[in-house]
This record gives C-alpha cells, sequence and structure tokens, in this order.
C-alpha cells in the first residue's frame, strides 16, 4: 500500500496547454520519485505537485508505471557525452562528474526506486539503451561492455559517496587533486587492455 506524502497541495491550476502540463508532470513525477521512490508516492500526490488532477496525469501516462518510464526515459536519454572520441571521454567525464550543478536527482532516483524489481527492471533496460550500449561502443579493444559496466559503476559509486553519503575524504579533497585522480582512473578503463599493457611496459622501459 503507498504510504501517504505529505506534499504541497495549493498549486495554481495549469492553463490548457499540453507540452507544459506533461513538462509539469514529468518535473513533478522526477522530484517525487527521486525523494520517496517508486512504491513511496501515488499519481495523487505527483498530480498535485503539478497543479493537475490524477485523472489527467493518467490521460498523459496511462499509470503510474508508464509515468515512471517516461520520467526514465527524460532522465537518461541525453547521451552526446559518447558521441565524441574516446580519448577526451575521461576529460569530460570527470568535468562533468565534478560538475557544482550536475543534478543528484538521477543517483537518487536509481537509489530509492532500485529496490522496486519492476522499476529496477524499467531503469536498467533505459540506461542500457541510452548509456551503457553507446559507452561501449565509443571504447576501443575488447571486453567493451565489461569495461562500459565498470566505468558506469564508478561514476555511481563516486557521484553516491560524494554527493549522497557525504564521504569526509571526498569531500575535504582538493578539487584540482580529485579531477585529476578521476581522469586518471577513468582513462584506465577507457583505454583498451593492450593499449594499457603497452603503457605499463613504457613505463617500465623510462
Amino acid at each position: 500500500m503507498t504510504q501517504k506524502i505529505n506534499l504541497p497541495v495549493d498549486r495554481p491550476k495549469r492553463p490548457r496547454n499540453a507540452a507544459a502540463t506533461r513538462e509539469a508532470i514529468l518535473r513533478s513525477a522526477l522530484a517525487a520519485f527521486s525523494r520517496h521512490g517508486y512504491d513511496g508516492v501515488g499519481v495523487r500526490e505527483i498530480a498535485q505537485m503539478a497543479g493537475v488532477t490524477g485523472v489527467l496525469v493518467n490521460r498523459y501516462f496511462g499509470s503510474k508505471e508508464e509515468l515512471f518510464a517516461a520520467t526514465v526515459e527524460v532522465v537518461f536519454a541525453d547521451n552526446k557525452m559518447f558521441d565524441s572520441d574516446s580519448t577526451t571521454l575521461a576529460k569530460r567525464l570527470a568535468a562533468k562528474i565534478m560538475s557544482k550543478t550536475e543534478p543528484i536527482d538521477p543517483l537518487l532516483l536509481i537509489l530509492r526506486s532500485a529496490p522496486t524489481p519492476r522499476a529496477a527492471e524499467i531503469l536498467r533496460e533505459s540506461i542500457a539503451r541510452h548509456i551503457e550500449r553507446p559507452l561501449k561502443a565509443s571504447l576501443p579493444g575488447p571486453k567493451a561492455s565489461e569495461r562500459a559496466a565498470m566505468i558506469l559503476a564508478l561514476v555511481g559509486g563516486f557521484q553516491l559517496f560524494r554527493k549522497v553519503i557525504g564521504s569526509k575524504a571526498l569531500a575535504h579533497a582538493g578539487r584540482a587533486s580529485l579531477s585529476r585522480h578521476l581522469r586518471t582512473t577513468l582513462q584506465g578503463l577507457i583505454d583498451s587492455p593492450s593499449t594499457g599493457a603497452a603503457r605499463i611496459r613504457r613505463s617500465r622501459v623510462n
């Protein structure tokens, strides 16, 4: 049974604009699912936050599950990060992760909704389609699928400890130093095993 959530109810009626209404519902859904998880909030509460009725939410999205799936698609649809040369990927990823404006909602959406099996399935499929597979395609060399998954695990774990748990070691580390270590670690996963082995051999010779 969905637990009742006390959310703001004094929301003005929204003007009749289909695109704006849909966007407002998705914004409210992202905030609600990130805060309470898939099982912790219902369509009625999300509708209240968006200033619409639950009937209208179902008219736009069909069901809570479909609304969650649409919210997840919006969160993970932007995969431009992996469109360009993999030689600059570590630098770009590190810069994005270290950005002060990088939103935390996607991470909280995963953490708080993944315990629900169907929500976890939706998250897994969307992440694979929008992020993991494009990342795999951009990586040179063998075992690209494993390395792509490890990169995502590294990024997610880093953000978890830094932004959610608030690790003191990460919070107190110098920004430049932390970014440099992050780039180095990411680059080690981006490089193909043969490239990495060649670098080790060169460093031993030198």
